[in-house]
């Protein structure tokens, strides 16, 4: 595939995008070929085959294009609107924007509800590893006032509390990856809505 055919594949794929993304990502795939082929040596051919599969690009541009400007866009009317249309949508107003705000007031609460518990979870860690600096110093003293059996008792306990600080610890990165995961795949799904959906060639 030629640099002007990877282009133009390009361009239909975010053919619904703003005019100013859609043109600022078809200059940065451009001159990243450019540079491939300037830099590194390679053919048209290789430099455009490095780019990787369409879908992967499509997605990490819509991934940087702000979602208010691709709702902006995408409802932003391609005519005039008539003087029915407008009294429509003024008539319309108690229905759809209390839904809107509910959708919009749902999405931010499923978001909000995600990172409450990965925060909770990394709350939970912090108690764990105070628990067991704290259960030094207690394990000292009592060895010190003659009550070696609740000296280990807490000796035990600082380690128990310590393993359980660090294997929690890895808990808390998976919970992390896969809620940012998961809000990512919503966010593109969210602006996948608004671009026209083509099938692939």
């Amino acid at each position: 595939m030629t640099k002007h055919e990877f282009l133009s594949e390009l361009r239909r794929r975010i053919d619904q995008l703003p005019t100013q993304d859609k043109q600022k990502s078809l200059d940065f795939y451009a001159e990243i070929i450019d540079d491939r082929m300037e830099l590194g040596g390679m053919t048209e051919e290789e430099a455009v085959a490095a780019m990787g599969p369409f879908d992967e690009i499509t997605e990490q541009i819509l991934m940087d294009i702000p979602l208010p400007r691709l709702v902006k866009a995408r409802l932003r009317p391609t005519r005039a609107l008539r003087a029915w249309e407008i009294v429509l949508l003024i008539l319309g107003s108690p229905v759809w924007l209390p839904l809107s705000i509910a959708a919009a007031a749902v999405i931010f609460s499923v978001y909000a509800v995600f990172w409450s518990v990965v925060l909770t979870f990394y709350a939970v860690d912090l108690t764990f590893a105070i628990s067991a600096v704290a259960s030094l110093p207690t394990a000292i003293l009592l060895f010190c006032t003659g009550e070696p059996l609740f000296g280990l008792f807490f000796l035990g306990a600082m380690l128990i509390l310590g393993g359980l600080t660090i294997g929690w610890f890895f808990l808390c990165n998976y919970a992390t990856k896969g809620t940012w995961w998961l809000c990512k795949k919503t966010m593109l799904g969210i602006k996948s809505l608004f671009i026209r959906k083509e099938n692939n060639a």
